[in-house]
């Protein structure tokens, strides 16, 4: 059974950086799409980034598009989030899901979800 985990989070002023880790165990992430989602309080939990089981196709949602960047080391069943430029706004649980198809960062077409990790942005 695959299962996902979140480290990386943490607290970090306007304009920081932050880099995510999605490391997984049980299976090989090589067949899998995963995705970087998000959560706000009071908000439904977003896509943010997918990127396809090769790493060929990749998306953002338009929030985040120049600022964050998604890639995969398949060898070490691990895909990053590089966040850069971070606003008040990108303060949310984020959550790293895998799918057995390929998807947009479409939330109901990932099955694994990892526990989530916090980031804050705040002066």
């Amino acid at each position: 059974q695959l299962q996902l985990v979140e480290s990386g989070g943490g607290l970090v002023q306007p304009g920081g950086s932050l880099r995510l880790s999605c490391t997984a165990s049980g299976l090989t992430l090589d067949y899998y799409t995963i995705g970087w989602f998000r959560q706000a309080p009071g908000k439904e939990r977003e896509g943010v980034s997918c990127i396809s089981n090769r790493g060929g196709n990749i998306n953002y949602a338009d929030s985040v598009k120049g600022r964050f960047t998604i890639s995969r080391d398949n060898a070490k069943n691990t895909v990053y989030l590089q966040m850069n430029g971070l606003k008040p706004e990108d303060t949310a649980v984020y959550y790293c899901a895998a799918s057995s198809r390929f998807s947009l960062c479409v939330r109901a077409e990932f099955a694994s979800w990892g526990q989530g990790t916090q980031v804050t942005v705040s002066s």
